[in-house]
């Protein structure tokens, strides 16, 4: 009741301020201070600046070092100066931390419109516009356009999808907001886009991760290493990305227990990586 009463005030509140230039005015300057807020995060002596306009922002900056601290220390494998998709990018945790860490020119992959204005923003606040790529297009199995759906509409949400209308688990997603928009796969990512082959990918798109290996054969066939976010009660995700992987010539390394079900971080190697020699 407290909660749906603040809502009602606050609806209230803004319907109300826009009706007069000090109103406007007024309004304007918390949209402007909501979007400057921003919080440092220090790792492993490199700190970081991330925009937290919302609870979901502070949420993620509050657990950088302890939501996946397996992508953190896989990250901290790469060879310093090597190209890295960051596929599902969102706004940007990983990209930042691994651009920075070590000086990955990375090709951050995320089509959600909700995201990119915190990711750009993120990018620019850590002076990292010369490593840091942004692709704000969906990846796929194939070239054209389809819906892209989403469960939510918060800066920094995620449990969106592509071309499909299933959620992370396999079930119809609650989608509240979709558009159209193109998609492309990895293959023709490196084709049309000239986007350079990466040695590294780290995948978490939320369901789509077997389509989007079924699209990149040419690709997989030249990485390194790939952590790839999967759900094990997910057959067909699980299965196909198995087979995907392995038919790169790609074998696994280790799962990382999300602690979210049967979701793990899955890590693929090819047998003379680096992090397989070390």
């Amino acid at each position: 009741m407290i909660k749906n009463l603040i809502k009602f005030l606050i609806a209230g509140i803004v319907s109300w301020l826009p009706r007069t230039y000090l109103g406007r005015y007024f309004y304007q300057q918390i949209i402007n201070a909501t979007m400057n807020q921003k919080k440092v995060v220090s790792y492993r002596s490199h700190q970081m600046t991330f925009t937290v306009p919302n609870w979901l922002n502070q949420y993620r900056i509050s657990t950088f070092a302890t939501k996946e601290p397996e992508t953190l220390e896989w990250i901290d494998t790469i060879p310093v100066g090597s190209v890295l998709w960051d596929v599902g990018a969102n706004i940007g945790l990983y990209t930042i931390y691994a651009a920075k860490s070590r000086n990955c020119r990375v090709y951050a992959f995320e089509p959600s419109v909700f995201n990119l204005e915190l990711l750009a923003r993120n990018i620019f606040s850590n002076a990292l516009q010369e490593k840091v790529t942004i692709v704000p297009i969906a990846l796929s199995d194939k070239v054209g356009s389809s819906m892209f759906r989403m469960s939510n509409t918060d800066w920094g949400g995620a449990l969106s999808t592509f071309g499909e209308s299933f959620d992370q688990n396999g079930n119809v997603m609650n989608e509240v907001f979709e558009f159209q928009t193109i998609g492309v796969s990895m293959n023709d990512a490196v084709r049309l886009l000239e986007i350079p082959l990466p040695k590294f990918i780290k995948i978490d798109v939320d369901g789509i991760e077997h389509f989007i290996l079924r699209g990149g054969s040419d690709v997989l066939n030249k990485v390194e290493s790939v952590l790839v976010e999967i759900n094990d009660d997910f057959a067909e995700q699980a299965e196909q990305t198995e087979q995907h992987l392995k038919n790169a010539g790609l074998s696994l390394y280790r799962k990382y227990d999300l602690g979210e079900g049967n979701q793990y971080n899955q890590l693929w190697i090819r047998g003379n990586s680096t992090l397989d020699q070390n």
